[in-house]
């Protein structure tokens, strides 16, 4: 199992989200749970690509962190 941050955020009207730890996959939603799903799915059909033309799977690397300021 992999595991990958991903990074959701709200546009003009849509969401949409990507990985930092995989380059061009990204995904659009109109709502924050139609982007989970759909960017679960191109994550998914992402590894599978790298599979099949025998690439490694990157290592995640990314972490997020909210920090507060008063």
């Amino acid at each position: 199992m992999h595991r990958f941050l991903v990074i959701i955020e709200k546009a003009n009207g849509n969401y949409s989200a990507y990985s930092p730890d995989l380059p061009g996959c990204v995904a659009t939603g109109a709502t924050r749970e139609e982007t989970e799903l759909n960017i679960h799915e191109a994550i998914k059909m992402h590894i599978q690509g790298l599979i099949e033309d025998k690439l490694p799977i990157p290592e995640s690397t990314s972490f997020a962190e909210y920090v507060a300021v008063p």
